[in-house]
């Protein structure tokens, strides 16, 4: 006959399975996020080098954390914080590169509707003044069949589809997930610079033309970072 202890043991252990199996099952339903981040010292240290660092701001705001798959956009600013300078901003010259891919950046704006072959004027940045946009790559568009609008349809990383590719990509997605390994792109950033004084070309203090290589990471944040309480966000 079973004693008294034997019968609370076997409770508790009941009951520690269930408890196991409910927070087993609140980690699941918890989603996955992740961190998208710009590298931006990198950015200022080849501003530096080309003697920009105190002409050009560049910078990207994002959100503490995404869901997976989410982001479909950039949004960035660019300070001219020079006297004189002029710059230009070439959309059509600037790519991301998206899985070693270069893919021309597409500047949002309101008469983004029917044709995306259609060129985009540089933007211009006066002196003391800032630029704020949201930019995507032109492949990451697609057009609806009821209104013929296009719009970003895909994420700019594609961690979903690293998951149904090949052994290469799987192992990818794996390692990412483990946090074992952080993802990378890049945004390539042509500006074009001039004085601001008519018919006088650019000084030679400043390059005519300018690349800027924009890197960022994504990484993959533990599921305690989903939790209500959790204020390290």
């Amino acid at each position: 006959m079973a004693t008294s202890s034997d019968q609370n043991l076997v409770v508790l252990t009941i009951y520690i399975i269930g408890v196991a199996y409910v927070f087993n099952m609140m980690v699941e339903s918890i989603d996955d996020r992740i961190k998208y981040d710009f590298k931006k010292g990198v950015v200022d240290d080849k501003l530096k080098e080309q003697g920009l660092d105190d002409k050009i701001g560049i910078s990207f705001k994002f959100k503490s954390s995404d869901p997976i798959d989410d982001l479909k956009e950039l949004s960035m600013s660019i300070d001219n914080k020079s006297e004189n300078l002029a710059i230009y901003v070439d959309w059509d010259n600037s790519s991301l590169i998206l899985n070693n891919k270069s893919c021309r950046v597409i500047r949002k704006s309101p008469d983004l509707t029917r044709d995306l072959a259609l060129p985009q004027s540089p933007s211009l940045i006066v002196p003391k003044k800032s630029l704020s946009e949201a930019i995507t790559a032109e492949d990451l568009f697609g057009r609806d069949q009821d209104t013929g609008i296009y719009a970003a349809k895909k994420p700019l990383v594609n961690i979903g589809g690293l998951k149904n590719g090949g052994p290469p990509q799987k192992k990818l997605y794996g390692d990412f997930m483990n946090r074992g390994k952080e993802l990378e792109f890049s945004l390539q950033l042509v500006l074009r610079l001039s004085e601001l004084r008519a018919g006088i070309a650019p000084g030679s203090e400043y390059p005519p033309i300018c690349i800027i290589d924009c890197p960022f990471t994504v990484k993959k944040l533990p599921w305690t970072y989903a939790l209500p309480w959790n204020k390290k966000k």
